[in-house]
């Protein structure tokens, strides 16, 4: 898919930054300071990320009540996802499903081995064959590209500005030595958030990738725009009860299923006959469209883990 190396290019970008950047503060305020004990804030940041990693899949399995399907249940799923792991070169990841009615799908594993693809019942009615199969493969793409370590390895700056701030902060309490904790702390927080939208903006880049990897693994373009199209309006009907339960778990599905009210105008552009799907000849006009964004959606999606949708899908359009 034309575009892909740009992805690429600007998530390795992206990580140097935050590497950058935490080591310029901790160099320069370590050495005004006399800071003896950063690597103690490594270490306890590397350990809570360990747990987060290594249990991270079982805690969202056990919130999101999933339910592994045998393929005697859903036979034309677990073929879906045996043909795109193959497409992909990795192992057949184990399908599930949770019971949640608002329609979606999320991936999760610690490695690729280690590969789970699951679904809401609330998406199994919505979508047609190849639009379930465009959204598998945007699923197994988060697999194959180890998305799970790489949201980790970046989660890893902000937990370790954040330990920092807080030290920072208590230590500025007393004696001529640390009368500049309190300004340094106030540094590290801003730090911290400055790196917290760099997180987010890491996560954005990892959708669009794996928008790109579904289609690399033979889905149609248009086929998953009109998948998220159709998730957008499921979200956005759905009962807010429901949306609560899930929210916890949102960062892994396709959509941020939050703000999926607030797509719905800007959406409205794209399905030209109202038939309620996006179709080939739909996406192929949208390529040479100008798309209006508004303000509050542009500043929603910076403190989103999601693209906003209706850019995500000019992107598909754009590239395919």
């Amino acid at each position: 898919m034309k575009g892909q190396w740009k992805l690429r290019l600007r998530l390795w970008l992206v990580m140097i930054l935050m590497f950058a950047l935490v080591n310029m503060i901790f160099t320069v305020v370590g050495y005004y300071l006399g800071i003896r004990s950063i690597g103690l804030y490594f270490i306890l940041s590397l350990f809570v990320l360990f747990l987060q990693y290594w249990f991270g899949g079982k805690i969202v399995e056990k919130s999101m009540g999933v339910r592994y399907l045998s393929e005697a249940e859903a036979p034309h799923i677990h073929k879906m996802v045996e043909e795109l792991a193959n497409e992909a070169g990795i192992p057949k990841p184990k399908v599930g499903m949770c019971n949640s009615m608002v329609p979606n799908a999320f991936a999760y594993g610690r490695s690729k081995r280690d590969g789970h693809v699951c679904v809401t019942r609330g998406i199994l009615g919505l979508l047609d064959r190849e639009e379930l199969k465009a959204v598998l493969g945007h699923e197994i793409s988060h697999i194959n590209h180890n998305d799970m370590a790489i949201t980790t390895i970046v989660s890893a700056i902000p937990l370790v500005l954040y330990y920092f701030a807080v030290s920072s902060l208590y230590s500025g309490s007393g004696g001529d030595d640390n009368n500049y904790g309190f300004a340094i702390a106030i540094f590290a927080f801003l730090a911290y958030f400055l790196s917290q939208l760099l997180v987010l903006f890491v996560s954005r880049i990892r959708e669009y990738y794996a928008d790109a990897g579904s289609v690399e693994l033979g889905c149609k373009p248009e086929k998953l725009a009109s998948a998220l199209y159709k998730l957008v309006y499921g979200a956005a009907s759905a009962p807010k009860d429901e949306i609560k339960d899930i929210e916890g778990s949102k960062a892994f599905f396709l959509n941020d299923v939050s703000n999926a009210a607030n797509q719905i105008s800007e959406l409205s552009q794209l399905d030209l006959d109202n038939d309620g799907s996006i179709s080939q000849e739909e996406l192929y006009n949208l390529k040479n469209q100008k798309v209006n964004i508004n303000t509050g959606s542009k500043i929603m999606e910076l403190l989103s883990t999601h693209p906003d949708m209706l850019k995500r899908i000019k992107r598909l359009a754009d590239n395919s």
